[in-house]
């Protein structure tokens, strides 16, 4: 018989025992519920404006131009003419990246991009790890390459009015300059047309985009009236292991393409357009690359190349003697630049958004306004960092430690396809991996032998980098993350449909 006057049992004794920290760093996000809470933000949602055309414009306005415009005079001294080798070889490297994300965009078309695929896939630490990296990747290459717009800003004012802004505010500290304001102004530029929305975002994008393609072709056919071929007489006279170095380096002008991935919550047809744009884009992107690089370098012996950022204007003027064509070029770099300000900017913000919906950095981060559509706390907050950043660190500090980020969040993202091939092989798929998992692994490989190529200096501030967003993830993110909570691990599932 029982005891009355036992006290009531406590319901809680049968409760599973609370996870430990291994589950609790391993929790993965279903993608249904990553599918379904697309849009959502604090205040407002996201909305889908954007079609086929827009996307392709975002992911060739994040990607063309930086490569070209900026860091082809950093690449060529350390290949040779071989450097177009160097873009055969990052290029085939994003490639094996970028079909992975074209499945993994179709499959979760989420504006979190791969931290929100590495979240679905293996766990919230590496989500957070690829997240942060894409802090890195995004975040510090619209800082790099506002810098670069600040030179050929010059090289246009130089050849219109016969003025340049001073060095001590057109060039950041080790520079030889106090603070670089054009790249302050160009970021703060972007931002006010991203604080418009996204649809007016991407209308000046397209613009932009259309002028940057006009000025390498211009670049291309007057570029090959100076072209020697003796200049390719030792193609590789630093051999395999600066062709490989210096392709490292220019996987930075190959960042971007996964632009349209940031998209997925503002596209109209996500899981058939997205994939699509991530493939038409690279390819575009990759054959001017290659031809304007062949070009660069059969005008203009490769000894002869500096680190200059305008490198392109200054050939246009040799190869022509008039400094109407460097100067029209230059003009050109600074809206074509610009865009990728713009775009990289925008992909920046929506990753933030996306981390913020999971609760892993702060609520401000993922508040909508309901007019525009658009994040505003988060992209005044990300442009203020992004421009003051550019307007205090050199270049040739950012580039390599870019790409070291990138490289480490394609890799993930190859890792990730394989990974849901066989959690959930029959989910639906607008785009599948060919030669799958072949494929995915050598663009893992691919990436982890460019980040070898790198300098032990760009490993270390890796490191630090890494090592302060555990800290942040550990003080933070892991205590107030949403699939902590009782509310959100109690939310029934909602299965996802495909868009058709």
């Amino acid at each position: 018989m029982l005891d009355q006057g036992a006290p009531p049992q406590d319901r809680t004794t049968n409760a599973p025992p609370p996870p430990g920290l291994g589950a609790r760093l391993m929790r993965r996000k279903p993608v249904e519920r990553l599918v379904a809470e697309g849009g959502q933000g604090e205040g407002g949602v996201l909305r889908r404006s954007l079609g086929l055309w827009q996307l392709t414009m975002i992911s060739i306005g994040a990607t063309l131009g930086t490569g070209i415009f900026v860091v082809l005079g950093e690449a060529v001294p350390k290949a040779g003419p071989a450097v177009t080798l160097s873009f055969v070889i990052a290029g085939l490297t994003a490639l094996l990246s970028a079909l992975s994300y074209a499945e993994l965009a179709g499959t979760i078309p989420v504006a979190g991009s791969s931290y929100s695929y590495a979240y679905a896939t293996m766990g919230e630490l590496i989500a957070w790890i690829c997240g942060w990296c894409l802090v890195l990747e995004y975040g510090v290459s619209v800082a790099a390459v506002a810098v670069g717009w600040g030179e050929y800003l010059n090289e246009l004012l130089d050849g219109t009015i016969g003025v340049t802004i001073p060095d001590a505010l057109s060039a950041p500290p080790g520079d030889g300059g106090v603070f670089n304001l054009p790249a302050l102004i160009v970021v703060l530029l972007a931002m006010a047309f991203l604080l418009g929305g996204a649809r007016e975002s991407a209308r000046a994008n397209t613009v932009m985009v259309c002028v940057k393609i006009a000025a390498l072709v211009l670049f291309c056919a007057i570029g090959i009236q100076g072209f020697k071929s003796g200049n390719y007489a030792h193609f590789m006279p630093l051999g395999m292991a600066g062709v490989s170095a210096a392709g490292a380096t220019l996987f930075f002008s190959y960042i971007g393409f996964d632009a349209a991935s940031t998209a997925g919550e503002e596209a109209k047809n996500a899981q058939r357009d997205l994939p699509r744009a991530i493939m038409l884009s690279l390819v575009i992107v990759t054959a001017l690359y290659v031809l304007v690089a062949a070009v660069a370098v059969g005008a203009k012996p490769w000894r002869r190349f500096n680190d200059s950022e305008a490198a392109l204007a200054q050939i246009m003027r040799d190869v022509t003697g008039q400094s109407f064509w460097g100067t029209l070029l230059a003009a050109c770099a600074v809206i074509a630049i610009a865009s990728v300000v713009l775009t990289v900017l925008y992909g920046q913000t929506r990753i933030l958004f996306a981390m913020s919906r999971d609760g892993l950095v702060p609520k401000v981060f993922g508040k909508v306004h309901p007019k525009t559509g658009a994040p505003r706390a988060n992209t005044v907050i990300v442009s203020l960092f992004c421009g003051v950043l550019a307007a205090a660190i050199p270049l040739s500090r950012l580039a390599d430690a870019t790409s070291i980020g990138t490289l480490f969040a394609f890799a993930l993202v190859n890792v990730a396809v394989v990974v849901l091939r066989r959690t959930r092989p029959a989910m639906p798929r607008t785009f599948r991996v060919p030669l799958s998992p072949v494929l995915p692994a050598l663009g893992f490989a691919f990436c982890i032998w460019m980040m070898g190529s790198l300098s032990a200096v760009t490993w270390v501030v890796f490191g630090v980098w890494m090592a302060v967003g555990l800290v942040f993830y550990f003080g933070y993110g892991h205590r107030r993350s949403r699939l902590a909570t009782r509310e959100e691990l109690a939310t029934p599932e909602v299965l996802a449909t495909p868009e058709k």
